[in-house]
């Protein structure tokens, strides 16, 4: 009750300070009736307190979050939003080395805490009382109706994985109002579809027959619009965890595993687990494949050591001719001048391949919203994540101010603006000089940077982008690919021979003529703690692991590769990867019994 006081002193401060300026201050109730970048880039792990305003009279909300790849003051179009909304500017904290330790140290991780997934860190912080209390005073009841009302599922889930099962302190990403679907197609195998065509559409069956694929493309296609190398493949090191997570991803877009339960693949359908150095696992033979295409030129060899951003560049100027991701390949390729120019990047799956969806929950995910135990301004926090919550902020994250990039039509069905026509094709779009007047308060802000700068950089959704938008008249969900008015636009001439070519209209109608594999959501779910042993041994393993496959990456020979190959499985052996395994193998039949039947 002191805690709550005490936020509550806060908060009435805040009010007189907003008020003395002459805006009026209100609780954010939630509209009710309406409904993945890297820059600048610093070591926040000795950030343990507020970061002094960088303007006047706003209230800085720290926001830690392991899934972030920014660090700072929020800029762009969603700063003038949440300082207009809320009084706030948002300092974005990433996890990187020792932050988590650090934070947890000095017993404060932040205003708002969002979580990679409901694992040891967060179990650590539940523990140690490190989370608020989301029905302590009717928190999220009073503070996060639309939460309140919509996400019952998942914040019982909430409860149920958190420590003694009576507590709630936030609710997993990507909730659904129901689990009879699946979530948006994101392994969408884009390649250059200009250069598949102009190749004669070759029928591809497997990996062989990609690999041959993308080596015909690089005999046509040599050098890109900055007169530099194309290459099949550009990657980058700063997403790789227990393993190489391109590699990994790879073996989860063919074979349909799961690559984030341990260490290695995990089949959702049979609940086996295939540890990543077993004898011809789907990461080595994704590792083989990977090397295949180093030795007859077709991986960046700056793949790694460069950023994700610098990735993005060599995508945007047509350096890169396949991606299993659609956001580096169609999203970072497909603006309107390459689209107008009969250039695109577009789904071709391999007919054996059996791509990995997730299936739609209304318990949510692994990624966790919640508010630090030590926050000064809970309710705050809380109607922030409530307007984050509500139909119109999920689809404001997405793409951009409501009215400013999108809006309802006369009969209710969702279309993009002038703007946002060209911030969805180009999320390098450049907003500067666009002005952005608030429909709550009048007031006009001048707008800068890039479209995709100015997203929330916290890097987590709440509503699954394939779920309905409950604000909808007609049901359209907040995947754009879906709404009526996108499905009527007339496609570019080479949007039309993907159309043709494949029968479908979207990606999600292609997909789901394939043999692809839906993995399940949980319920209740959250893996074991690894004792200290194992953690010690977990990360010895894993890092032999990274580092080795790097180099089998870049082999020179077939025999090189299969004496790096065997070298890291010999270290890893010695480091304890059979007590890694014999981990993965329980924590994959942990999850299997907790999948929703």
């Amino acid at each position: 009750m002191r805690k709550r006081l005490v936020s509550l002193l806060m908060v009435l401060a805040m009010v007189i300070s907003l008020c003395a300026c002459g805006k009026e201050a209100k609780p954010e109730q939630g509209n009710t009736s309406s409904p993945e970048t890297s820059e600048n880039k610093t070591d926040s792990g000795s950030n343990t307190s507020k970061t002094e305003s960088t303007k006047k009279d706003l209230i800085t909300i720290d926001v830690y979050s392991e899934l972030a790849n920014y660090s700072g003051i929020q800029g762009g179009w969603s700063a003038a939003l949440l300082e207009d909304k809320f009084g706030v500017q948002l300092n974005i904290i990433p996890r990187s080395e020792g932050t988590y330790e650090t934070r947890v140290e000095a017993g404060n991780l932040g205003d708002i805490v969002v979580w990679g997934s409901s694992g040891e860190d967060y179990q650590n912080a539940v523990n140690l009382g490190l989370l608020y209390d989301w029905e302590e005073d009717k928190l999220c009841e009073e503070y996060g109706p639309y939460i309140w009302k919509n996400m019952q599922y998942a914040l019982q889930n909430n409860r149920e994985i958190s420590g003694d099962g009576s507590t709630i302190y936030g609710f997993g990403h990507a909730v659904a109002p129901s689990a009879d679907s699946h979530s948006a197609f994101f392994y969408t195998w884009d390649i250059r579809w200009d250069l598949y065509k102009q190749l004669g559409y070759p029928e591809i069956k497997d990996m062989d027959d990609l690999f041959d694929l993308l080596v015909k493309m690089k005999e046509i296609c040599p050098t890109d619009e900055a007169g530099e190398p194309t290459y099949a493949l550009s990657m980058w090191p700063d997403w790789d965890g227990d393993m190489c997570m391109y590699v990994k991803c790879i073996a989860t877009t063919y074979f349909g595993y799961d690559g984030d339960v341990g260490l290695g693949h995990y089949n959702a359908k049979t609940g086996e687990f295939y540890g990543a150095l077993d004898d011809n696992s789907p990461y080595l033979q994704m590792l083989e494949w990977t090397n295949r295409l180093y030795r007859a030129g077709l991986i960046d060899p700056d793949s790694m050591s460069q950023t994700y951003d610098e990735m993005a560049e060599k995508l945007a100027n047509g350096g890169i001719l396949f991606s299993v991701f659609n956001y580096a390949g169609r999203s970072g390729y497909n603006t309107l001048e390459h689209l107008n120019a009969g250039k695109a990047m577009n789904s071709l799956c391999p007919k054996n391949a059996h791509t990995l969806v997730g299936g739609m929950s209304p318990y949510g995910g692994s990624r966790i919203w919640s508010i630090g135990a030590d926050t000064k301004y809970p309710e705050l926090c809380m109607q922030i994540i409530n307007w984050l919550a509500t139909p119109e902020g999920a689809m404001t994250s997405l793409y951009g101010p409501k009215g400013l990039c999108w809006d309802y039509d006369s009969d209710g069905y969702i279309y993009f603006t002038e703007l946002g026509e060209q911030t969805n094709a180009d999320s390098k779009h450049d907003m500067t000089g666009v002005t952005y007047v608030s429909p709550e308060t009048g007031k006009s802000y001048a707008l800068s940077s890039d479209f995709n700068s100015g997203c929330i950089q916290i890097n987590n959704i709440t509503w699954d982008s394939a779920a309905v938008n409950l604000d909808s008249k007609h049901g359209e969900t907040y995947d754009k690919d879906t709404w009526k008015t996108q499905l009527e636009k007339n496609f570019t001439p080479i949007q039309q021979d993907w159309v043709d070519f494949t029968g479908f209209n979207t990606t999600a109608e292609y997909f789901e003529s394939t043999d692809y594999y839906v993995i399940p959501s949980t319920k209740g779910y959250t893996p074991e703690n690894k004792s200290a042993e194992l953690t010690t041994i977990w990360k010895q393993v894993t890092e032999c692991l990274t580092q080795y496959s790097w180099k089998c990456i870049y082999a020179q020979s077939e025999g090189e590769f299969n004496y790096l190959k065997n070298e890291m499985i010999k270290k890893c052996n010695a480091y304890g990867y059979k007590d890694c395994l014999k981990f993965s193998k329980e924590t994959a039949a942990l999850r299997f019994s907790c999948q929703v039947k």
